[in-house]
This record gives C-alpha cells, sequence and structure tokens, in this order.
C-alpha cells in the first residue's frame, strides 16, 4: 500500500488497527497471516505480487519522496497505473540502468540480502584509459573508510584516447561501491549504467521505460530462505 516510511506515520498517527484495536507502535509484532488489519478503518487484503523492470534515467532519485524535492522514481511511474511497490535495491541519484520494483518482499530481500551474492553488472565509463595493470589492481579491491570495497570481475569494454568503458561485476554493494573504488585510484566515473542482475539483463529497454518480469524472469532470481540455503 505503501513505503516503510509512510506506513510507520500512519501507525504513529492511529490510522491502523490490529482486530479492532489501534496499534500506535510500528514495532508492533503482527503475524504474516493475520487478519483483521484496517486503515482508516478499511481492511486491506493481500495484493498480487507484482514484478517491474525499470530504466532508470540518470537524475532520479530511489525514493518515494525527497526532502529536497528531487524528482523520484515513483514521480517517473506515476501514471503507470501499478500498484506501491518497493524498489529492490538502490542506485543513486547520478546512476542509470536496471531497477526492479516488487511488493513481493520475500523476493525482494532474496536479491538484496549480502548472504546470497547476487551478481550486479554494471557499465562504467571512466575518464581514463585504463591498462592491464590498473584493471589489475581494481580486481583487488582497496579498503576506504574502514570498508572493504571488492569486485567480483572488472575487464575493458571499449576505450577512445582519453576514456572507457569498464564492464564491473559486484556481488556485493556498499553505498557508492563503484565510485569509491574507481576515486580511490584516481578515476572518475563519467557514466555508471547497471545492465544486468543475476542472469535479468536490462536488454533494449528505452531509457526511462519499465515493463512487468515474465514469470520465468521472476522465478529466476527468487532465492531460498537462508534456513535452507541455496538458490531455486
Amino acid at each position: 500500500m505503501c513505503s516503510r516510511s509512510q506506513a510507520e506515520q500512519w501507525v504513529r498517527a492511529g490510522r491502523v488497527a490490529v482486530g479492532g484495536r489501534v496499534v500506535r507502535d510500528p514495532e508492533h509484532p503482527t503475524a504474516p497471516e493475520q487478519r483483521g488489519i484496517t486503515v482508516d478503518g478499511q481492511p486491506i487484503g493481500e495484493a498480487a505480487p507484482v514484478y517491474v523492470m525499470f530504466n532508470k534515467p540518470r537524475g532520479l532519485v530511489v525514493s518515494a519522496s525527497d526532502e529536497r524535492g528531487r524528482a523520484t522514481v515513483y514521480d517517473a511511474l506515476a501514471q503507470a497505473g501499478l500498484p506501491w511497490l518497493g524498489a529492490v535495491g538502490r542506485l543513486d541519484k547520478a546512476s542509470e540502468g536496471l531497477l526492479l520494483l516488487s511488493n513481493d518482499t520475500a523476493w525482494a530481500a532474496g536479491i538484496t540480502d549480502p548472504v546470497t551474492h547476487q551478481e550486479k553488472t554494471y557499465h562504467v565509463q571512466v575518464d581514463c584509459v585504463p591498462d592491464a595493470a590498473l584493471l589489475a589492481r581494481l580486481g583487488e579491491g582497496v579498503v576506504d573508510d574502514g570498508e572493504r570495497l571488492a569486485v567480483l570481475r572488472v575487464g575493458l569494454l571499449r576505450a577512445g584516447e582519453k576514456n572507457a568503458w569498464l564492464d564491473i561485476v559486484l556481488d556485493e554493494g556498499r553505498n557508492r561501491h563503484i565510485r569509491r573504488l574507481l576515486e580511490a585510484h584516481g578515476i572518475g566515473v563519467l557514466r555508471l549504467v547497471r545492465v544486468a542482475i543475476g542472469g535479468l539483463a536490462l536488454g533494449d529497454l528505452p531509457k526511462g521505460q519499465w515493463r512487468h518480469l515474465a514469470a520465468e524472469e521472476v522465478e529466476g532470481l527468487r532465492v531460498i530462505p537462508r534456513a535452507t540455503g541455496g538458490r531455486i
């Protein structure tokens, strides 16, 4: 129905009841199968799962709302006729490419959980032409501000006279991971585009457009809960 922050506001405002009793504590334990949850007196039902991929343009914030009034991905999807969907992971404002959105929180958690080591592939335009030695150093990773920033793979896609495109694959994702790694080596990022998550590629989806995932694409990204381990 809404973002987590909006839900918290609704609960604190006394708009949410469980079993007929208003609950103002957002941390109040509620079993997933429990019924009788209402908002403003209206019962909420289980929504049909929706899975969407969006080609995020540069300049949009991945947030339901922005305190600085910047445009968000939800503004771009406002006329799409979709139910409330949560972003599966993040892309910063200056980054572009594949963004998943869904109301299936278990599916989303399996993709974003660092334990699953879900691979994410990025094409990155940089302000130099790295040689083999520099690529090797990038592959070794760095420690920045106490955090280990590593890559699974890094390679040269193509190069011009003054800049180049790199193919970088991560199996974890820290805040500004790629940008910080490259900055540590004196490399500036001109563009950063996420082109794949696991086996799901952005493909030829136009910038600013979205589409529903096919059933096989959804299942290809579904991860078995940690208690049983592995991936379906």
